[in-house]
């Protein structure tokens, strides 16, 4: 007898941004010149403070576990930033590989087998393939243009099942760049407490708004899970560090003890540079590239509709512009494979994010220098003149 995959391997879907980007740097290694608006990672290395702080750890030889739950120093740092009537207990935040290993630790706390997870589609795909990994019900909801392709109370009540258990949203969201208001949150955050169901919140992008400071969802009551990470605001894609923000007791304990069996601890040299990363040192330096994404975003959005596309709603933050590509051709999919090998230009197809009318959508990064976003644009409009 041969040996099989598990069900749960043969059903989880590519990840099609992955895909393309492997295919452009086979293209760029055959010396072709690719400008790249695919990827959801900064362009920036991390700040030299951050890398400092790294380099010094392990010239300390720091190299040892931490805690399942992490530095408590980095955990105190993490607590101190947030803006909240009351001091955040610090006891309430773990430090995790990455806001994936978050993701992974809340939902192994949450879900049993069959329970439903209510998301967005569009979203980010990797949190409805992890639900699927814990053989939850992954229940999408179409948004669109009308919620600022975001959640809403009404949505939540009108699609509610016997068997969902958690709501999860992300604020900023990938790909759409909207955020849901505080107004709406506080909204299904009771609804769901009156259902005795989580509410799990994604803020990761939280750094990356342009415009008013947002308030975090731990501001509407202390039974929301909030997922956070460096890799985007603070550019520490690759060091693999971020958090989780539990409600306080048995929540406590149950996640310590999760992580201490599915993980061990986030690496030991990248919290020590997460550190350096909340420090005053770096602050001014992200402010600088925050304010870059931003005109990025201002110089990228109309070159797109220029082009045809049509952006429905203006992204509000992380870097990112999710268009209607259907007056420019019937298959998404198919568009971002020709763009790539016909006009050297890598973007994200819509079945990335969802079902929900994702033939007729693509994703534009502008995590690229502007120079890279106008050439790249230049060469999208010179096949759409060729082609139509």
């Amino acid at each position: 007898m041969s040996i099989r995959l598990a069900a749960r391997a043969q059903a989880i879907e590519p990840f099609h941004v992955m895909r393309i980007l492997a295919q452009a740097r086979e293209l760029e290694a055959q010396g072709r010149s690719i400008i790249h608006m695919e990827i959801g990672e900064p362009d920036f290395p991390s700040p030299e403070p951050v890398i400092a702080a790294g380099r010094q750890a392990l010239d300390n030889k720091l190299t040892h576990y931490t805690a399942a739950n992490g530095l408590p120093e980095l955990r105190q740092a993490i607590a101190d930033q947030y803006d909240l009537c009351s001091n955040l207990d610090a006891a309430r935040i773990l430090v995790t590989p990455g806001s994936s290993g978050a993701l992974q630790l809340v939902m192994a706390m949450l879900l049993n087998s069959g329970d439903g997870i209510m998301l967005a589609d569009p979203g980010y795909p990797c949190n409805r393939h992890i639900a699927r990994l814990f053989t939850a019900e992954v229940q999408s909801i179409a948004v669109n243009e009308s919620t600022d392709y975001q959640l809403t109370a009404e949505l939540v009540e009108k699609y509610w099942q016997k068997n969902t258990k958690v709501v999860l949203i992300a604020s900023p969201s990938n790909p759409t760049g909207t955020m849901i208001s505080y107004e709406q949150l506080s909204d299904i955050y009771h609804l769901l407490q009156e259902k005795g169901a989580a509410l799990v919140v994604d803020e990761i992008y939280h750094g990356l708004v342009y415009g008013e400071k947002p308030d975090s969802a731990l501001n509407i009551g202390d039974q929301v899970f909030v997922i956070n990470s460096f890799s985007k605001y603070y550019g520490m894609t690759g060091w693999r560090v971020g958090w989780l923000v539990v409600p306080p007791d048995e929540f406590i304990e149950a996640a310590n003890r999760l992580a201490q069996n599915m993980y061990l601890a986030a690496p030991t040299l990248s919290q020590y540079a997460a550190l350096a990363a909340i420090g005053q040192e770096a602050k001014e330096e992200l402010t600088r590239r925050r304010d870059v994404f931003h005109l990025r975003r201002d110089v990228l959005l109309p070159l797109v509709e220029a082009a045809g596309f049509t952006v429905r709603t203006k992204p509000t933050g992380a870097f990112y512009i999710y268009a209607d590509c259907s007056e420019i051709a019937d298959d998404s999919m198919a568009l971002c494979e020709t763009l790539l090998h016909q006009a050297g230009v890598a973007i994200t197809p819509g079945a990335d994010f969802g079902s929900y009318e994702s033939n007729k959508y693509v994703r534009f990064s502008y995590a690229n220098a502007i120079e890279n976003l106008q050439e790249g644009m230049m060469r999208i409009q010179r096949w759409i003149n060729d082609n139509q």
